[in-house]
């Protein structure tokens, strides 16, 4: 039989693995890393002391890091860290920064790392009035760059928590000369407790005002974002350190939290509604209460993938900054809360600000490209690019802005379709002549409990649910749930829409539901011509509803959630209204609601710009990348051929007709645990052996060995001459079932059987397909998924599978587990009729009666030793007792006692006797010599009392041992 070769030998491709892999890591350094060097000096570790408030003789410790760049005086950076964070969470980018030049200052702000006091959530007496004490610090120091007496050069950055920092550090202090803030809030009230819906005509009139992308108007108390609250405040529970300021906060039993906020989201957390109180704290704590004081250049960094601060709370943000005369930058990308935080592209553009901004330099072109944004694509449009980035002169709707704005809304029809639709035809218009019919009223329920919910978003992986919602599995889970959602579809689009911020769309909802708890989620989706739907960075619209909402309908303008989103042509747009979504804190009384259209247009926001995505990684180290792989390839090529010689030489051509020859077989763990210990057998063609022992006697390490899955530590395994190691192309002519089948659960059995095949690359008619499903007796369930299997179903599939290509030796660890009595049978006589062709089968099996009546040999295994092997006839014969039947008993005795044997007499005609090594004829003449007539003369050992007996005395001399004082 032809045997392949390998391509290369086990120890060519681990060190080509390991040489790609170093290859690989010198290839993205030298391509990906800064001009400047990233080795800045060694950091300053210090511990920065301020005042425990405005005034206090009181003082609290900072844990704060300073990184000095090689040239100084320079400009610096105060870089705050995010919330959970400390000053070691942004070491990276600081390090980025102090190697770009910059003097960068990073700290553990007040309840987080080794730092003192209680978390405020930027409490401007607290850790904003932080930020200006460091502030001062930095003017201080003799590395920093000065503008005048105790004004620094320097600028604020940080993501989320940090950013949030930052800004309201630059709406209090004049000092600071840039600002670049990412992932954060405006307001941090309406961003745990959103109210995307307005009902009044003044804030309807302040939202039609408002014409930047992604503008919106709070609609009052919102419903709490259960899912990400608790992932805030649950991040801030933890004991704090040991110093000084941060003792009071576990007496509360709010952990590292200021005891208002303790108290405040506890009782909101409760009722999923936010107390006026706590609006008022948390809005007194965010960038909204100094975002009009900001002067210094702002660029304001926000994800795509954020359902925790969406689009709309950067677009506040640049409002508020721009009404007040400020400069401001905004960039849209395709990452945030849910999408792994900022990635290289939003921290470079970051630093790129900062170079412009405080040292005045060309390294950044954002102040040319005010707006810039990466637009996302549907993930079931696997041929086009998902995402890609583009820029527009500027962000729209800012005040103050002298040029034309690059945005526009556009209307989409979400009328229903009428008969004068072209039927089938992508792009299709209604005829204008054809009336449309009225919009129809919907019928939602919130059930009790408000369970089930639907699934839109899980706090962190919302980007990883929007991909998994492409799959039919993963649309199932986040579908909306039938009767708690009404739908409003538009027709498929004739050409592309591209939508650049937050839509608009106004509804007519009425409530049967108590005072406050008249919630509904409003969502926009991307729906593919085969139905398919993509929720686009898997944001929904949370709605509170008034009070008169439950007096009768009330028209209502929702704001549906920022995206930067390409809906491709063919595909419609649909706006989804539920009672219900799993990332809210969701009323638990059942209420009912009535949902129309109160106008059939969607209000699109689409903003014009120009790509910029390209390529700008270097030729040069690639050309270099080129050399190294050409000699990578030299080198695997030469060990390729090394590696065929020793396959070549390590054949034994006086074993190549013996299926299985192993010797001195030994394999000791790391742990030094020996399992298999001087193991050695031989298996010959034609023949079923039995491998037993019992639990831990090294059995099925013996087989993984034999299969080529582990190596052994000494000894060696030959199958028809050739050594047997991991990969080795003789096991091609080995047919297995050990451990587990590793069938695909959503295949049916013949599907599997033929992946299986196919992975093997030998041609489908080698595969003796219909003989191994004859083999499985499966019938029609054949066809069924695996999964709905039996365990004895599965048992008989792995088997054939084994069987699969009529391998000439064939290895089965427990066959029978999980048959029933006539199915063993079957199996039985499938395997010998299976050795009787001439090839080999080796079982290991806890069932010593099916091994006695199956096997024709046999080698009993214990503490990882062979202590027994021979054929099934030389076990049961050489030990135990032999029955004698006769006219006679007693009679018989005293004849078998001149023998020199020891018979017990049962009865008056049976006897038993161990014959030992007595030739039974011997015994048998000597009865018929004195006269009596012999009835019988049998046999009575049975196989599983040889390996008792057997596994028993073998662990007597072990006991002794321990015994011994």
């Amino acid at each position: 039989m032809h045997i392949p070769r390998p391509l290369r030998s086990p120890g060519t491709a681990a060190f080509a693995v390991l040489l790609v892999a170093i290859v690989l890591a010198v290839s993205i350094f030298f391509v990906f890393r800064s001009p400047a060097s990233q080795d800045a000096a060694s950091p300053l570790d210090t511990r920065i002391t301020v005042p425990e408030a405005p005034g206090s003789a009181e003082t609290i410790d900072l844990d704060a890091r300073l990184y000095v760049p090689e040239v100084t005086p320079a400009p610096a950076v105060l870089l705050a860290h995010g919330f959970g964070g400390d000053k070691l969470s942004v070491d990276g980018q600081a390090r980025s920064l102090a190697a770009d030049g910059f003097l960068v200052l990073t700290y553990s702000a007040r309840g987080f790392g080794d730092s003192g006091g209680a978390i405020s959530l930027n409490d401007p007496d607290g850790e904003v009035a932080d930020g200006r004490a460091l502030i001062d610090w930095l003017a201080e120091r003799p590395e920093t760059l000065l503008d005048g007496p105790g004004d620094p050069r320097v600028g604020v950055a940080g993501g989320s928590y940090g950013g949030a920092l930052a800004l309201s550090v630059a709406g209090t202090d004049p000092r600071i000369d840039a600002v670049a803030a990412a992932i954060t809030w405006n307001d941090l009230g309406q961003a745990l407790f959103p109210n995307y819906g307005v009902t009044s005509d003044e804030a309807r009139a302040s939202l039609a005002a408002i014409d930047s992308p992604a503008g919106s108007v709070y609609g009052g108390p919102g419903v709490l974002k259960r899912g990400w609250a608790g992932v805030f405040f649950g991040a801030g529970s933890t004991p704090p350190p040991d110093t000084s300021g941060g003792a009071d906060a576990t007496s509360t039993g709010c952990g590292r939290f200021a005891p208002e906020f303790c108290a405040a989201y506890a009782q909101s957390a409760v009722t999923g509604e936010p107390t006026p109180e706590l609006l008022a704290l948390l809005s007194a704590h965010s960038p909204a209460a100094v975002a009009s004081n900001i002067t210094a250049p702002t660029l304001l960094v926000q994800g795509l993938q954020d359902t925790l601060f969406g689009l709309d709370q950067a677009d506040t943000t640049a409002r508020q900054i721009s009404e007040a005369g400020g400069d401001v930058e905004v960039r849209w990308f395709g990452g945030g809360h849910d999408g792994g935080g900022t990635n290289g592209g939003s921290d470079n553009a970051m630093k790129d600000f900062l170079d412009a901004k405080l040292r005045g330099t060309d390294a950044a072109e954002s102040s040319e490209q005010p707006f810039n944004y990466a637009v996302q694509g549907s993930a079931v449009e696997q041929e086009r690019a998902r995402n890609r980035r583009m820029t527009a002169p500027d962000y729209p709707g800012l005040a103050g802005d002298p040029k034309p704005s690059s945005a526009q809304f556009v209307d989409v029809d979400l009328s229903p379709k009428s008969a004068a639709t072209a039927d089938g035809a992508d792009g299709a218009q209604e005829d204008p002549s054809a009336q449309a019919p009225p919009p129809a009223e919907q019928t939602i329920v919130r059930p009790p409990g408000a369970s089930p919910s639907a699934i839109s978003s899980v706090p962190g992986l919302g980007s990883a649910l929007s991909a998994l919602t492409a799959t039919p599995a993963g649309a199932a889970l986040s579908a909306d749930i039938p009767g708690q959602s009404a739908t409003f579809e538009g027709t498929p689009l004739a050409e592309p829409l591209n939508i650049t911020g937050s839509s608009r769309v106004n509804l007519r909802i009425g409530a049967f539901a108590q005072p406050q708890e008249a919630v509904v989620f409003v969502k926009l989706y991307d729906v593919a011509p085969d139905g398919r739907r993509t929720l686009p960075g898997g944001g929904v619209a949370a709605v509170r509803l008034p009070s008169t909402a439950t007096e009768g309908s009330i028209p209502v303008t929702v704001t549906l959630p920022g995206i930067s989103y390409a809906v491709p042509q063919g595909h419609h747009i649909e706006i989804s209204v539920s009672t219900t979504d799993q990332a809210y804190a969701v009323p638990l009384e059942p209420a009912q609601f009535v949902v129309s259209l109160d106008d059939p247009t969607l209000s699109v926001p689409s903003v014009e710009g120009t790509s910029t995505s390209s390529s700008s990684v270097p030729t040069a180290p690639l050309v270099g990348i080129g050399v190294i792989a050409l000699a990578v390839a030299a080198l695997i090529g030469v060990n390729v051929v090394r590696g065929r010689r020793r396959i070549v030489a390590e054949v034994d051509e006086s074993l190549v007709e013996t299926p299985l020859v192993i010797t001195g077989l030994e394999k000791t763990y790391s742990n030094g645990f020996k399992a298999v210990n001087g193991v050695g057998f031989e298996v010959k063609k034609g023949q079923v052996l039995g491998l037993l022992g019992p639990n831990g006697a090294g059995k099925t390490t013996t087989l993984r060995m034999l299969m080529g899955l582990i190596t052994p530590t000494a000894g060696e395994i030959r199958v028809f001459g050739h050594k047997v190691s991991p990969g080795s192309p003789v096991l091609s002519r080995l047919g297995s079932f050990v451990e587990g089948s590793g069938f695909l659960p959503h295949l049916s059995g013949k599907e599997n059987l033929r992946l299986y095949w196919q992975a093997t690359g030998r041609p489908p008619e080698d595969a003796h397909l219909e003989e191994a499903l004859e083999i499985a007796d499966l019938g029609a369930a054949i066809e069924r998924k695996v999964k709905s299997y039996s365990q004895g179903m599965r048992q008989r599939l792995a088997i054939a599978q084994a069987m699969l290509g009529l391998p000439d030796l064939m290895v089965l660890d427990e066959p029978t587990n999980g048959l029933d009595p006539p199915q063993i049978r079957t199996m039985r006589d499938v395997l010998i009729n299976y050795a009787k062709t001439g090839r080999t089968v080796l079982v290991s099996s806890h069932l010593l009666a099916e091994v006695e009546q199956t096997c024709t040999h046999v080698v009993v295994m214990n503490r990882g030793s062979v202590i027994s092997s021979g054929t099934v006839r030389e076990l049961t014969e050489a030990k135990g007792q032999t029955e004698v039947r006769v006219d006679d008993a007693e009679r018989a005795a005293r004849v078998l006692e001149r023998l020199d044997l020891h018979p017990a007499v049962v009865d008056d005609t049976t006897l038993r006797v161990d014959l030992g090594a007595l030739d039974p004829a011997r015994v048998t003449r000597a009865l018929f010599d004195d006269g009596l007539q012999l009835r019988g003369l049998s046999q009575s050992t049975r196989l599983e009392d040889v390996f008792l007996d057997l596994v028993h005395n073998d662990a007597l001399p072990a006991a002794s041992t321990k015994e011994t004082p």
